[in-house]
């Protein structure tokens, strides 16, 4: 029996989709103007 496909860490998440790595991309700080430009309260969900 095989274990499930999604296996969560905190510190890979972090790094994958966290502020820091949005801004470290050119369409990830896009991303950040276009949800600050619309106003989100929160700019990463």
């Amino acid at each position: 029996m095989s274990k499930c496909t999604y296996q969560p860490s905190k510190s890979r998440r972090r790094k994958v989709h966290g502020f820091r790595a949005k801004m470290k991309t050119p369409g990830g700080r896009r991303v950040l103007k276009r949800r600050r430009q619309k106003g989100r309260h929160k700019l990463i969900p």
